[in-house]
């Protein structure tokens, strides 16, 4: 059996009909959560019946689950699946593979932890725990010029007000 991701957290029941909301934690929402698709939970296996987004909320509906009281009782859940293969282009990253990753300056000074990625049409996006609150920074080689895989972090441009707030010398 090969290794098991998580590719997602249940939020709130949406609708009477049983469907959930989901924050996603995977590049893969098309697969992952395409009608026929398993997931499993802590204690049970769900199959997707089906997905859709609503103001860029993922909506998900599993065989089983047919009414608001069922989708309630799975809220909170994490959602597991099979690990899928590395990404095989230069310079792409499988999300799991950079979330935890300590984000450091260019002179290795500490700056805080990759937390997420989001997925964006323009450009993706890291999310940096800071001692000041999530940052997002564009995953651009400008910004993010090295991925040290074997180390574990990743070199970020500290340009003001990207990771710290701007100090206002009025």
């Amino acid at each position: 059996m090969s290794e098991q991701v998580i590719v997602g957290t249940i939020g709130r029941a949406h609708g009477l009909r049983g469907q959930v909301t989901v924050r996603p934690q995977t590049d893969s929402v098309e697969q992952r959560f395409a009608a026929g698709a398993t997931v499993r939970t802590s204690d049970r296996t769900l199959t997707v019946t089906g997905h859709s987004w609503l103001n860029g909320v993922l909506l998900v509906a599993f065989d089983g689950v047919g009414d608001r009281t069922s989708a309630e009782a799975l809220r909170g859940l994490e959602l597991w699946a099979e690990g899928i293969a590395e990404p095989t282009e230069p310079d792409e990253y499988a999300d799991l593979v950079l979330i935890g990753m300590d984000v450091v300056d260019p002179d290795g000074a500490a700056l805080g932890t990759l937390t997420a990625v989001q997925h964006n049409p323009a450009q993706d996006l890291l999310v940096v725990r800071t001692p000041d609150g999530d940052r997002m920074v564009p995953f651009v080689e400008a910004l993010v010029p090295e991925v040290d895989l074997l180390n574990r972090r990743i070199v970020v441009i500290p340009i003001p007000g990207l990771l710290t707030e701007v100090d206002d010398a009025d």
